[in-house]
C-alpha cells in the first residue's frame, strides 16, 4: 500500500532543542544543503509512521519573523511559499513565555500548527506545572510534551501529525488580536490591499499571477504596519505603491499620536502580553526568579488572596475621587446654568417660547451638563487604568469569579468598559469568539453603571447623604451592578444559553506610564460622546419632556389651571406618571418618580433634568418667593412633595442602575444580534429585575429602619 506523502517543518528559537527533535524524528535519513540564493543551511529528513511518509524540514532557528536576518526571511518564506502540511513549533518548556513570542508570529501566518514543549523535564524540575490540554485550547493548536535529550515524545509527535493530517485533532483555530488602536489600522490597511493593491499580495510573495501562493492579507497588513523592510521595499514595484506607503505613514502616526509609541514596539508588547496571558492561564510557576518590574507588580496585583480586594480598593478610590473632586466644579457649572436661565428669562417676555428656552432647553441640557466634572473624572480614571495596563489585570483577577458565572475573565473587559458607556462595551464583545459567551456578555453588560447614570447618582447622593458617605454609596452601586451582572450571567448560562465555557487568553501587557496625550485623547473622546448626546438625544428628550409637562395647559372647560402644580398633575407627563404609579408604589415611589423613570428610557441623564423640573414647579406666588435653587432645595422639595427619604433615594438609584438601558444601547444590541429579539428580552428582564431588587431593598430597609 502506497504511503501518504506529508511535509512538516520544524520552527523554534535557537537552543530550544529543535535540532535534537529533528534528529529523533529522522534518524540517519537526513541530508544538508543550502537554501537557493542564500548561505542559510537547509536540513531535510524522512520519517515513516503508520500510513505516512513524512518529509521533515528543519527551519533555521529564529526568535521572530520580522526580516531582520536571512534566517528569519528564509523561515517565513519556506512556510508561506513551500506550504508544509503542518508546522511544528518547538518550544523550551522551561522558558515558555519567551518562546511563545515566536508562536504568536507563526499564528499570524495562518498556517496549521503543532506545538512541542521540549525540555519538559527541566521545567518540571523547577517546580512548574503546565496544563497541556488548556494550553492547546488557548492557542488553538495541539500540544505535545517532549524531552528531546531522552527521546521522549517522539512517538507522540508523529501521532499528533497523523491525527492532524487525518483531521481528528478537534481544535478550533484561534486568531491573535491586538489593542483596538492597532486593529482599527489593520482593518484599514486590509481594505486598501483588497480594493487598490490586490496585486501587492502576489508581488509580496514573488508569485505574480498565482493567487494560491500569496501571503495572508492580515499578515501583510501587520508587517506593513510595523515597517517590515522587505515588504516595504516591494511597494515601489506595484501600481498605487506610493499611495499605500503614504497611507501606512498616516496609520503609524495615528497610533503614535494616541499611544505615544510606534506600532512596531506596540506589536512586540502585545505579542508578549499574549504570551504572558497564556502562561498565567495554563502554567503554574514556582521557584523561578522574576526579575522584571511587570512580574514583580503582578505577583502582588494578581495574587490569589490579594487580587480581588486590591481591585475593589482601586475602584473604591476611583469613585471616591470622582464624587469628592467633582463637587466644587459641579457647583460652579450649576451656578452658571442658573445664571444663564435667569438672564434669558429676564430678557424675554413670559410665554411658551420663554418657558421652552429656560425650562426645556437650558434647564434640561444644563441640568445634565452640571455633572460633566464627574463624568470627566470617571473617564480620566478609566483611561489611567487602561493606559497603565491594569484594566487587563482586573479582568484576569475576576477570571475565577467569571468562570463561576459560566464565562471567561475576558468577558469582564466589556463590563469594565461599560463603566464609561455601554455602547462601546457592547462592541467590545466582538473579541469573544464563542457566540454564547458574547451574547450573555451583551445581555449583562447594561447592568454596569455607565457614565449616563452618574448624574442621577450624584444628584441624589448630594441631596440625601452626607459627603462623608457619598463615595461609599456610589461605590456600592457599582459593586451591586457587577454582582448582578455575574449572577445573571450564571442564570443565562445555565438556563438560557447552556454550553461549555470557551477558554481565552487574557493578554497581560507590560506596565507603562500612560502618556498625557493618550489620557487626554481617550478621556476627551468619551466625554465628547457625552456632550454630543447632550446636544442631540438629551436636547430632544428635554424638549419632549417640556412639552409633556406644559400641555394641556387648560382644563376641560378651557380655563387655565389655578396653580402650576395642578397643571403639572393634569399634563401628559402627569398622566403617564399616574398610569405607572400603581406599579412602582410598592417601591416607595410616587407618580413624579414614575415620570422621571419613563423619561430615562431615552437617555438616563434625562432623569436628572426631569426630576429637577418636577420638583421645582410650585404655585406662582410661592415661586416668586423662592430662594435660588440648589441641590439642597431639591432634597427639601422631594421630601415635601413625594415623601423622599435616603432609603427612597437609594432605591431610586438602584432602579435606575438596573432597568432598561437607553435607546442607543438597544439600537446597538439590535445591530450586533441581527434582530430585536434580544433587545426586547433585555428590556423585559431588566425591568423585572429592577422591580424585584428595589422591592427587596426597600422593604428590608423599612423593616430594619435604615434610611427612613
Amino acid at each position: 500500500m502506497k504511503k501518504k506523502q506529508v511535509v512538516i517543518a520544524l520552527a523554534g528559537n535557537p537552543n530550544s532543542g529543535k535540532t535534537t527533535i529533528f534528529n529523533n524524528l529522522t534518524g540517519s535519513r537526513q541530508h544538508v544543503g543550502n537554501y537557493s540564493g542564500v548561505t542559510v543551511e537547509k536540513k531535510e529528513g524522512r520519517a515513516k509512521y503508520k500510513d505516512f511518509d513524512i518529509t521533515v524540514v528543519d527551519l533555521p532557528g529564529t526568535y521572530g519573523l520580522s526580516a531582520y536576518s536571512p534566517d528569519e526571511v528564509v523561515a517565513r518564506d519556506v512556510i508561506i511559499k513551500e506550504k508544509p502540511d503542518l508546522l511544528v513549533n518547538i518550544l523550551d518548556a522551561s522558558n515558555l513565555e519567551r518562546n511563545l513570542y515566536l508562536t504568536t508570529q507563526l499564528k499570524e501566518l495562518e498556517v496549521p500548527l503543532l506545538l512541542v514543549l521540549n525540555m519538559a523535564d527541566v521545567s518540571e524540575k523547577n517546580g512548574n506545572r503546565i496544563d497541556y490540554t488548556l494550553l492547546a485550547k488557548l492557542l488553538g493548536a495541539p500540544v505535545v510534551r517532549a524531552v528531546g535529550s531522552k527521546n521522549e515524545g517522539t512517538e507522540e509527535i508523529l501521532e499528533a501529525v497523523a491525527q492532524f493530517i487525518s483531521g481528528t485533532s478537534g481544535l478550533a483555530e484561534r486568531q491573535i488580536r491586538y489593542r483596538h488602536e492597532i486593529e482599527d489600522e489593520l482593518q484599514k490597511i486590509q481594505e486598501l490591499l483588497s480594493t487598490k493593491n490586490q496585486a501587492f499580495l502576489e508581488v509580496a510573495s514573488d508569485q505574480a499571477g498565482s493567487h494560491d501562493l500569496t501571503y495572508p492579507a492580515r499578515w501583510v497588513a501587520i508587517k506593513l504596519l510595523e515597517n517590515d523592510r522587505e515588504l516595504m521595499g516591494r511597494l515601489a514595484t506595484i501600481n498605487n505603491g506610493s499611495f499605500l506607503a503614504d497611507e501606512l505613514v498616516k496609520s503609524r502616526q495615528r497610533i503614535k499620536n494616541v499611544i505615544g509609541d510606534d506600532p512596531e514596539t506596540l506589536l512586540v508588547e502585545d505579542r508578549y502580553a499574549f504570551a504572558r496571558g497564556v502562561c498565567r492561564e495554563a502554567c503554574h510557576r514556582s521557584g523561578l526568579d522574576r526579575v522584571s518590574l511587570t512580574e514583580k507588580i503582578d505577583n502582588i496585583l494578581l495574587n490569589r488572596a490579594l487580587g480581588i480586594p486590591l481591585f475593589l480598593g482601586i475602584m473604591w478610590l476611583l469613585f471616591q475621587l470622582t464624587f469628592t473632586l467633582g463637587g466644587p466644579p459641579m457647583e460652579w457649572i450649576d451656578a452658571g446654568v442658573s445664571a444663564l436661565g435667569e438672564w434669558v428669562g429676564a430678557h424675554m417676555a413670559e410665554g411658551l417660547l420663554s418657558s421652552l428656552l429656560v425650562d426645556g432647553i437650558i434647564g434640561g441640557v444644563g441640568g445634565v451638563l452640571v455633572f460633566l466634572p464627574n463624568i470627566l473624572l470617571l473617564f480620566l480614571g478609566i483611561a489611567l487604568l487602561e493606559g497603565s495596563g491594569y484594566m487587563a489585570r482586573a479582568a484576569f483577577v475576576m477570571d475565577n469569579v467569571m468562570h463561576r458565572a459560566g464565562l471567561h475573565g475576558k468577558s469582564f473587559v466589556p463590563m469594565l468598559i461599560g463603566f464609561g458607556c455601554t455602547v462601546p462595551a457592547l462592541m467590545a464583545t466582538r473579541t469573544l469568539e464563542n457566540p454564547r459567551d458574547r451574547l450573555v456578555t451583551m445581555l449583562v453588560t447594561p447592568l454596569m453603571s455607565c457614565g449616563a447614570r452618574l448624574p442621577v447618582y450624584t444628584l441624589l447622593i448630594a441631596a440625601f447623604f452626607s459627603p462623608q458617605v457619598g463615595g461609599n454609596i456610589l461605590f456600592s452601586l457599582y459593586l451591586i451592578g457587577i454582582t448582578l451582572a455575574i449572577i445573571m450571567a450564571r442564570v443565562f448560562r445555565t438556563f438560557l444559553l447552556p454550553g461549555e465555557t470557551e477558554p481565552f487568553v487574557m493578554e497581560l501587557p507590560i506596565y507603562r506610564w500612560p502618556t498625557l496625550k493618550n489620557i487626554i485623547i481617550h478621556m476627551w473622546e468619551r466625554t465628547w460622546l457625552y456632550l454630543q448626546k447632550a446636544g442631540t438625544i438629551i436636547l430632544a428628550m428635554s424638549i419632549l419632556m417640556w412639552g409633556l409637562f406644559t400641555f394641556p395647559n387648560v382644563d376641560n372647560q378651557g380655563q387655565p389651571y389655578a396653580t402650576s402644580a395642578a397643571q403639572l398633575e393634569n399634563s401628559y407627563a402627569g398622566k403617564v406618571g399616574k398610569a405607572v404609579e400603581p406599579i412602582i408604589a410598592p417601591l416607595g415611589f410616587d407618580w413624579k418618580a414614575g415620570v422621571a423613570l419613563v423619561s430615562g428610557l431615552g437617555a438616563k441623564e434625562v432623569v436628572v433634568s426631569t426630576m429637577g423640573t418636577l420638583y421645582s414647579i410650585e404655585d406662582n406666588d410661592a415661586l416668586a418667593e423662592e430662594e435660588e435653587e440648589s441641590i439642597n432645595s431639591f432634597a427639601e422639595k422631594a421630601k415635601q412633595q413625594s415623601g423622599f427619604t435616603p432609603l427612597t433615594a437609594y432605591v431610586l438609584m438602584l432602579f435606575t442602575l438596573i432597568y432598561v438601558p437607553c435607546l442607543a444601547v438597544l439600537a446597538v444590541m439590535k445591530r450586533e444580534t441581527n434582530g430585536w429579539k434580544w433587545p426586547a428580552f433585555t428590556m423585559a428582564y431588566t425591568v423585572i429585575l429592577a422591580w424585584l431588587v428595589s422591592f427587596v431593598v426597600y422593604r428590608a430597609g423599612l423593616w430594619m429602619g435604615i434610611g427612613v
